[in-house]
């Protein structure tokens, strides 16, 4: 590993996707970046880890948006992705499946918007109209954003007539049809949707992007593995295991980052690709507007989860080219809310095979909400591959309850579960925190209320001349959000011309 240098043109801190895209973008145009990652391995949200000769994907299963014409093309093409990168085509017809507890029927959501409409007639045929105004809405909502629709040309945005529309409302107002309304939502797992806050537009971008197209990736780390080899080839610098403890600053500018070892570094920039609010404690806020500082300190997170990571016993469990949305309570915008027993109410599955010929799943991803409240009394524990710890006994037992609960449930969607168990893995809101630095564990970073859109909207660019925040908490999380909260962030190092007229060749 190359010696870190005491001053760098961009210094990033966190090398989660929103960093290693903003390294990729900077050091092609020739600037000396730093990537520097506290943990033993890059990537965020596209870190595996492999348990009993087995990998798994820690958070990305699955994305869209990706065949030409669509919104993450160009930028996958851009960032020499496109072929480096094995994917899967989903069902077509069904790339995720709903299903609620006591109802026999699969209600698929379909690829291609004519497609989509035809699927769902199926189970709600009167309900054309309905549905081919959800899909009009969806597409007018989308046309909105400038970084999604590069194939425009646009003199001037309306994106923030588009941050204060309900989700739930806009559905409802499509069809009046309650059941449809639930199946139409029914992947909000995807977003931690909530009835009385999620905008639409969220729900709008996302699921444009699946019903484009959608693909299943053979791993996750494929996307971090080519990112890393592209910048070490372009003279980027990424250092693991490197924590950034402090970010020296005055009221105008950052002037170095401390690391835990005590070495500084100087940069011209700076990009966080942290947590905003783990930024902004290691400033110095002295000297900045005390308002500005409370809003990053006390921004309220999306709820976390609990995912059971599944090595299947070999040839018991057929694959099935769709994700599953399951929903023991059939109130499919308020399985957040776990009540005072904190009851399971609704499960995302993902299912995975060695290769396109196999007819069985080897392993399968479960993931259910859990309230960082159920862990908050072992929140002083850490546990990482770089520092390990092992947490107290009650902390374990807590874990096995919570898996065997799990399994009682996916053994009512697939009887006979059970016997194709042949072991398994789990992650609690303290293995997003300390894994991917998630605050409280939260699963795509900052709440988005539509109430109050304003009070979520984070920008890129801070109130410090040479401070830029990446990630998943400016505009949109998943890789599609990512990628272009990233290009949003190059955009104040670049000009924003300038990055547009990079990516519209790519078109």
């Amino acid at each position: 590993m190359p010696k870190i240098k005491e001053e760098y043109d961009v210094v990033i801190i966190g090398s989660g996707l929103g960093g290693l895209l903003c390294g990729y973008v900077l050091a092609q145009e020739g600037k000396s970046v730093c990537i520097l990652e506290k943990n033993a391995q890059i990537g965020g949200n596209l870190q595996t880890f492999k348990r009993d000769k087995v990998k798994f994907d820690s958070g990305v299963h699955y994305i869209g948006g990706l065949d030409k014409g669509q919104a993450l093309y160009p930028f996958f093409k851009y960032f020499n992705l496109f072929e480096n990168v094995e994917k899967e085509l989903l069902d077509k017809d069904g790339y995720d499946v709903i299903s609620f507890e006591n109802d026999d029927i699969l209600y698929p959501h379909g690829q291609g918007y004519e497609n989509f409409v035809q699927q769902l007639l199926k189970h709600f045929p009167k309900e054309e109209e309905g549905l081919r105004k959800y899909c009009d809405e969806i597409k007018r909502i989308c046309e909105k954003f400038e970084w999604y629709n590069l194939h425009i040309d646009y003199t001037e945005t309306d994106e923030m007539s588009a941050f204060s529309l309900s989700a739930k409302e806009v559905i409802a107002d499509c069809t009046s049809d309650q059941k449809l309304q639930k199946v139409l939502a029914g992947s909000n797992l995807l977003y931690a949707g909530e009835g009385d806050s999620s905008p639409f537009y969220i729900h709008a971008l996302i699921i444009d992007s699946y019903i484009g197209s959608a693909y299943k990736l053979k791993h996750s780390d494929q996307i971090s593995k080519q990112l890393r080899k592209d910048i070490k080839k372009m003279g980027g610098e990424i250092f693991i295991n490197t924590e950034v403890t402090k970010i020296e600053n005055t009221a105008k500018q950052v002037q170095y980052v401390v690391l835990s070892d005590g070495q500084t570094i100087k940069g011209k920039q700076f990009i966080s690709n942290m947590h905003p609010t783990q930024t902004f404690k290691l400033l110095n806020t002295e000297g900045l507007r005390k308002v500005n500082v409370n809003r990053m300190l006390q921004l309220e997170n999306t709820v976390s989860s609990f995912i059971l990571y599944i090595k299947l016993k070999p040839d018991t469990f057929k694959f099935s080219n769709s994700n599953r949305y399951h929903f023991i309570d059939d109130d499919v915008w308020n399985t957040q809310k776990n009540g005072p027993e904190n009851k399971l109410k609704a499960l995302a599955i993902f299912n995975s095979r060695p290769s396109k010929d196999i007819e069985y799943s080897h392993t399968l991803t479960a993931m259910a909400y859990m309230n960082y409240e159920e862990v908050r009394k072992w929140e002083d524990s850490f546990n990482t591959t770089l520092s390990e710890s092992e947490r107290s006994g009650e902390y374990v037992k807590f874990k096995r309850e919570k898996a065997e609960e799990l399994i009682a449930a996916l053994s009512t969607v697939y009887p006979g579960f059970t016997d194709c168990i042949e072991s398994y893995y789990t992650a609690t809101p303290l293995t997003q925190r300390d894994y991917i630095g998630a605050v409280e564990g939260g699963l795509y970073g900052i709440k988005k209320d539509f109430n109050a859109p304003v009070k979520s909207f984070i920008s890129a660019n801070t109130k410090l001349d040479n401070l830029f925040l990446t990630g998943q908490n400016v505009i949109l999380h998943g890789v599609l959000g990512v990628t272009i909260s990233a290009m949003v962030t190059c955009q104040f190092i670049l000009g924003k011309k300038y990055m547009l007229d990079k990516l519209k060749a790519f078109v």
